[in-house]
């Protein structure tokens, strides 16, 4: 199946590189561009991507807001954040409202396309080279954010608390798996099970309630 993307980027060049780029790519088709947050919205609404490649700094409308509103439309688009190596101070805020991770502008042609894969089939990519700068967001949170989703916690069973803390900690479900020894299915099934106990969209907002919880602590 053809993964279909737009690209939502104010400078032409980016866009038009992207395109290029991704367009190369067996099983993944650019379907649509956009110059900002709130043509993004129109064109997810007419377009039905798969994933979003968003850029946040935009006139008009940034990405963030645009994030915010494609999640609440309840489309199947997933948002891949687009960041420079400085980490744009909204890419937590991004995550919250509902993307399904970040990459950074500079990545290869490689990771571009591996990133719009993993993002496609649900998972949650956040870059390693930056992600230390991102955490570091959770340690500033309030006492009271600390307790709502720490009392949510106690919804799981100890098993699914596991899941959650090893999904935080960026392992895929094969991974996890291996991991815990058990089979990749009954993973996926934990994962189910604690974003409906959790009332969570998918499992990069589960790896935030895990980190905003304390399940893991950021170093």
């Amino acid at each position: 199946m053809t993964i279909r993307v737009l690209i939502v980027d104010d400078q032409m060049m980016v866009r038009e590189g992207f395109s290029v780029l991704l367009n190369a790519m067996e099983g993944i088709e650019v379907v649509g561009e956009a110059v900002n947050g709130r043509e993004a919205i129109a064109q997810v609404a007419a377009l039905r991507p798969d994933v979003v490649l968003m850029d946040i700094r935009m006139p008009e409308m940034n990405g963030l807001e645009a994030t915010r509103e494609i999640v609440a439309a309840d489309t199947d688009a997933k948002v891949l954040v687009l960041t420079t190596f400085d980490l744009d101070e909204y890419v937590y805020q991004a995550l919250r409202a509902g993307a399904s991770g970040f990459l950074l502008k500079d990545a290869s042609a490689r990771q571009l396309a591996d990133g719009v894969r993993v993002v496609a089939a649900g998972e949650a990519l956040l870059a390693p080279s930056v992600t230390k700068r991102l955490i570091t967001e959770f340690s500033k949170l309030s006492e009271t954010r600390m307790f709502i989703h720490a009392t949510g916690v106690g919804e799981l069973t100890e098993r699914e608390t596991e899941v959650l803390v090893l999904i935080a900690q960026g392992l895929s479900n094969a991974e996890i798996a291996d991991r815990l020894i058990i089979a990749e299915s009954t993973i996926k099934t934990h994962v189910s099970r604690i974003l409906v106990k959790l009332g969570l969209r998918d499992r990069t907002q589960a790896a935030v309630f895990a980190y905003e919880a304390r399940l893991v602590i950021p170093a």
